[in-house]
């Protein structure tokens, strides 16, 4: 939650290359804090405090000049930055929203950003659930599907649930964790997938982590994240993906999906089971983006460094007679395949037919990638969904419950 102030500049003072401090008199008081950090009475005079404007974004504010400010780490006495953070003018005697309830967690997500806010982290001293994870450092071989593109999660979630109401003699439902890291949005309210799957209750819980903020349950890295979905939600798989909304520019590095495989590394490094989701397509008009992504190759055969299962999605009846799909994509794809295999992974034939369609069809909220949904890509989701179908082989193999 975020503390507002309307601040009344009083004078400006040091300037750097695209930020100016200045002293501010506050139209209300900022909640006092007593030497525990509980709030307190509040001052009984406005404090004048710093601000920070940052210049490129919210102009060059004079004397005078009336700003609408962000006091959240002030208001709760973090020495952090020791700014009011400037988010844009306003006008004296604009309405606010209330401050918020008084209560735990001192994360700061987006953090020193003029919205930056304050979350209760799973895995801060606050949390009822520190002491779980002080010392955690096993995901006891729980599968973790790392995804480069959030459009990929619900066609993993489908994946899971078909493989598990066609395989599984356990009436358990699975218990799914998304972790959203912070490559692309990072509320996760921006989400409408998100919000549909967990309305349907296809998704246990969201962790956000990094500067993602928002979900379920707040963690500060990939690390902790998997660790709470794992031992504090109680989930038998998690995936990782991005937010909405990923960072491209046409070049081999510049993309924040390459992030997938340093979140294959984190799978691995805490003894969980890396599943490495392929980016396909069959449409994409792009040939670095035909058939297996360039990026999924980049994330899986350059930056992660652990070995991980890589689901390979092999059409049986009705798909490779898809638009989009055919005998020539399936070949492209094993060709591709086998520069995975050939440094440390492990490729994994996964059974599809048209019964896989169907189960898709049904995802909360509907699929849609790069701008084309089931029908026009098929193998997009499909090959996403092969990997939820191989991670639930791995869950019931381990717990035996099917």
């Amino acid at each position: 939650m975020m503390t507002w102030r309307i601040g009344t500049v009083i004078s400006t003072g040091r300037s750097w290359r695209g930020a100016r401090e200045l002293e501010v008199t506050l139209d209300r008081p900022l909640p006092g804090r007593d030497a525990a950090g509980q709030v307190t009475e509040a001052e009984t005079e406005p404090a004048t405090v710093r601000a920070l404007a940052y210049t490129d974004l919210v102009g060059d504010p004079g004397p005078g000049d009336a700003l609408l400010l962000n006091v959240s780490a002030l208001a709760r006495g973090l020495g952090t930055g020791g700014y009011a953070l400037v988010v844009g003018p306003a006008s004296a005697g604009t309405p606010l929203p209330p401050d918020p309830e008084p209560g735990p967690g001192h994360l700061v997500k987006a953090r020193y950003t003029p919205l930056q806010t304050m979350v209760l982290g799973v895995d801060e001293q606050e949390s009822p659930h520190h002491a779980t994870l002080a010392d955690a450092d096993s995901l006891d071989g729980m599968p973790v599907i790392v995804a480069d593109l959030h459009s990929a999660l619900p066609a993993v979630v489908a994946g899971l649930r078909h493989a598990h109401a066609t395989t599984s003699r356990s009436t358990d439902e699975l218990r799914i964790a998304y972790i959203m890291t912070d490559g692309g949005a990072l509320p996760a309210a921006f989400s409408r997938t998100v919000a549909a799957l967990r309305d349907a209750d296809w998704l246990t819980t969201c962790v956000t982590v990094g500067q993602a903020f928002g979900g379920d349950l707040e963690a500060v890295t990939v690390h902790t994240g998997l660790l709470a979905a794992r031992h504090v939600a109680g989930c038998d798989i998690a995936v990782v993906a991005q937010g909405p909304g990923n960072l491209g520019t046409g070049t081999r590095w510049g993309y924040s999906g390459v992030a997938a495989g340093e979140a294959v590394n984190a799978a691995a490094t805490l003894r969980g089971r890396p599943v490495a989701s392929l980016r396909v397509s069959g449409a994409d008009p792009r040939d670095r983006h035909l058939g297996i992504s360039h990026h999924s190759l980049t994330a899986y055969t350059r930056v992660a460094l652990a070995p991980a299962d890589v689901p390979v999605p092999a059409p049986d009846t009705g798909l490779e007679d898809r638009p989009a799909w055919g005998a020539p994509l399936t070949h492209r794809i094993r060709e591709q395949a086998q520069a995975l295999a050939e440094t440390r992974h492990t490729l994994v034939d996964v059974p599809t037919d048209t019964t896989l369609l169907d189960t898709l069809r049904t995802a909360p909220g509907g699929l849609r990638t790069m701008g084309r949904d089931l029908d026009a890509d098929p193998a997009s989701f499909v090959a996403a969904a092969a990997a939820g179908i191989h991670a639930h082989r791995l869950t019931t193999s381990t717990t035996g419950t099917a």
